[in-house]
């Protein structure tokens, strides 16, 4: 046969690697400028579906009612208390500074605000005032705003100022991201080293899949730098694709790496060992990169460009890692050779432990080799056991409840808008972020009729109070004047306020209650009761198009690979059962609370509705990337055997006894890069971090080494079956190996 692409490019970068490797240097010097200013170019927000009722409402209030929904709050706290002349004049001055600025459209403070109004921007103690500020534009003008009026706040003596709102949550929300994004990679590449010298023995070896991930995270930088130009990219995307190309790349180049040293063990030259390494297990790298690149690209179907940055930049991390292996990778091994083994860490410590040699162990000797055959000799009593196990584990799932983060997504005490939400929270009757805010577009009717909606929009249980251009309203009755910037040209706008939490089932049946009350006009809610809801029927309206699409992608990639239909199936059944036991633990965790104070975190009663959708996208490609390099092997067996009973379990068993020591590595790096985003102060990027490595070492652990294996065994010959017409298809299509060329003499 004709050598394949793959081929190709191995041999150009094993017999030109000095050349590869300069033109790698200078582009990561391109990559590096460029990437270096990507933190400055990603949005905030993007949790809410741009066509949405509650977004709708949400432009209009920005644009027409700026006092309706205030975004931006500063907490006065004076020790002579909110009617001290230190108070007042703090107060003043900063209301002043706020009027000055263009991108700011309604100002209001307690001191200004009509007496009967008032104590609702006083706390219980009386010590504490607010000043209640709307700034225009999208998320990220918002909050960019609020980060220049945050870094330019006087200091007013006896006086302490704080900052908060939902505009200085998103600047919060963003700094903190980026800041965590260096601690997660700073604990991440020594842990991971460690590791790899621990796999490998020698310190160079273990050096290469570091490099290679060091490559893929500045060609990552630079790709959503460029993305930011083409679309808009969340600034959490920073966080997660990141980590995923620092993991994948250490894992693609472990693969290629071991290969390769392996290779040269059975004799064949240095060249040659490259050339087969990248042909065997950069093939393997490369179906591992389709399927998580075909599992993020699900994400494209949501309408929150939360989850559509991932899937763009999903695809960009992926590639710059897979072809940082099957390119640069192989010329660095052309230039080491035999050195590739240099500085061998385990002979000093093995002379002072006074231990033999190294001696290398053949597979059927291997303890791999062991695990499996007992496995497939208790594949029953195995399988149960293991699938209860996972379901166990998944049981907590069934309780899953869902909301919008806010600040107590970020760690206490870490920011000033978390700080003023604690306040709120606990020093007011009420906290404006949690109001039901309803937009009345259009309405030029009578205050009267205003006030009558007003009034049975106030009867509605936990009610505390509504806002209206006809006067304040709280049991049905008026029991204070009107607040300002309520009615305008555009419509009317009212405030419902409320203690309950707005993701809670009693916000939800309040909410309900109150679309319920006939308005005189067709009207809009907007708050956060109504934007989770709104995201929650948009993600529930996409989610069978994604789910559909994960399933019908990975099973195609997988019998392609493979030529079996029942392989394919098995996999997607044992990532479900994985990915159950994985979100079960998160619910556990961090809805439920269980380990908030170990991990430092804030329990909500609910996840982040966007996080598990985007974590099952990315879990169900990285899970499918262990499937594949599993079957790889074991597929290599099997075609290599009679094709009996016997045979497909010690093919199995060869399988595992060639990749067990190297996938589980593999996961316990992934575990490691991705476990760091756990000592983020955001709890929703920590539920990412240990949500995809407990995914992962469940998947390397309990999936692969148990539980595959047992049902292999019991399947046995069956694993390999597929109907006469799709043997066909795979026949003429199938993603089959290739035989190697000899490398051209020169």
């Amino acid at each position: 046969m004709g050598s394949s692409l793959l081929e190709r490019i191995a041999r150009f970068a094993v017999t030109r690697p000095r050349a590869v490797l300069a033109a790698t240097f200078l582009a990561l010097i391109v990559c590096g400028i460029l990437g270096s200013t990507v933190a400055s170019h990603v949005k905030a927000g993007g949790f809410a579906p741009p066509d949405a009722e509650s977004t709708r409402a949400t432009a209009l209030l920005g644009s027409e009612f700026g006092g309706a929904a205030p975004n931006f709050v500063l907490t006065v706290d004076a020790a002579g208390g909110a009617d001290s002349d230190q108070a007042k004049a703090a107060g003043a001055a900063l209301s002043d500074r706020l009027h000055a600025r263009s991108d700011i459209a309604v100002v209001q403070s307690y001191w200004t605000t009509a007496p009967d109004l008032r104590t609702a921007l006083r706390s219980s103690n009386g010590h504490i005032a607010l000043v209640l500020a709307r700034i225009v534009g999208d998320d990220t003008a918002q909050q960019r705003s609020a980060d220049e009026i945050v870094r330019a706040l006087p200091q007013f003596p006896g006086v302490t100022v704080k900052a908060g709102g939902y505009a200085t949550t998103l600047r919060d929300l963003n700094n903190v991201s980026i800041q965590d994004l260096a601690l997660a990679e700073a604990i991440a590449v020594p842990l991971s080293a460690i590791v790899l010298v621990l796999v490998f023995g020698s310190l160079v070896a273990a050096l290469l899949p570091v490099a290679i991930g060091l490559v893929s995270i500045l060609t990552t930088m630079a790709l959503l730098r460029i993305l930011t130009e083409l679309t808009d990219v969340s600034v959490f995307a920073l966080n997660t694709t990141t980590a995923l190309g620092l993991a994948l790349a250490i894992d693609y180049s472990l693969f290629i790496v071991s290969r390769y040293r392996e290779e040269i063990d059975a004799g064949n030259s240095l060249e040659e060992a490259a050339v087969r390494a990248v042909c065997t297990a950069g093939r393997t790298v490369l179906y591992s990169a389709l399927v998580v690149v075909l599992s993020l690209a699900a994400l494209i179907v949501f309408p929150m460009f939360f989850l559509r940055s991932f899937a763009y930049s999903g695809l960009a991390v992926v590639g710059a890692a897979a072809v940082a292996s099957i390119v640069v990778l192989p010329a660095i091994l052309a230039l080491l050779g035999n050195r590739v083994n240099a500085l061998d860490l385990r002979k000093p410590v093995r002379r002072w432990l006074r231990l033999g040699p190294v001696r290398t162990v053949p597979p059927q000797e291997s303890v791999w080799y062991r695990m499996v055959t007992a496995v497939t000799r208790r594949a029953v009593p195995i399988s149960l056991a293991v699938l209860a196990i996972l379901l166990l584990l998944g049981s907590p799932f069934l309780g899953i409840r869902f909301g919008a983060p806010d600040d107590r997504a970020i760690r206490a005490g870490a920011t000033s808008s978390r700080e003023v939400g604690d306040i709120l929270r606990t020093e007011f009757t009420q906290n404006p972020a949690d109001a039901v805010t309803v937009v009345l577009p259009g309405f030029h009717g009578t205050t009267e009729a205003l006030g009558a909606y007003a009034a049975e929009l106030s009867k509605v249980p936990h009610a505390s109070a509504v806002l209206s251009a006809a006067g304040t309203y709280a049991g049905g009755q008026r029991l204070a004047s009107a607040p300002p910037g309520m009615l305008g040209d555009a419509g009317a706008v009212l405030a419902v306020g409320t203690a309950l939490d707005p993701y809670s089932t009693a916000g939800e049946q309040q909410l309900d209650r109150l679309r319920a009350v006939p308005p005189p006009v067709p009207s809009m809610f907007a708050g956060a009761a109504a934007e989770n809801l709104d995201a929650l029927h948009a993600i529930g309206a996409k989610l069978p198009i994604a789910a559909i699409w994960i399933v019908l992608a990975m099973f195609t990639v997988l019998f392609l690979f493979t030529g079996s239909v029942v392989l394919p199936l098995k996999a997607l059944l044992m990532n479900m059962l994985s990915l159950t036991a994985a979100f079960g633990a998160m619910v556990w965790v961090f809805q439920d609370g269980h380990l908030a104070g170990l991990l430092g975190f804030t329990p909500t009663g609910y996840l982040v509705a966007n996080v598990p959708i985007m974590m099952f996208c990315l879990a169900f490609g990285m899970s499918m990337d262990y499937e594949v390099f599993l079957l790889s092997r074991i597929r290599e067996e099997w075609l290599a055997s009679g094709g009996t009973t016997e045979d497909n379990t010690h093919a199995v068993a060869m399988g595992l006894a060639r990749t067990g020591r190297i996938f589980t590595a593999a996961a316990v790096l992934m575990a490691i890069v991705l476990g760091a985003l756990v000592f983020s102060r955001l709890s929703f990027i920590q539920l990412m971090g240990l949500g995809l490595a407990i995914t992962v070492l469940a998947d390397a652990t309990l999936v692969r080494c148990l539980l595959v294996p047992a049902l292999m065994r019991l399947m046995g010959r069956w694993n390999w079956w597929a109907p006469r017409p799709l043997r066909a298809v795979h026949v003429r299509i199938g993603l089959t190996e290739k035989e190697l060329i000899p490398a051209q003499s020169e």
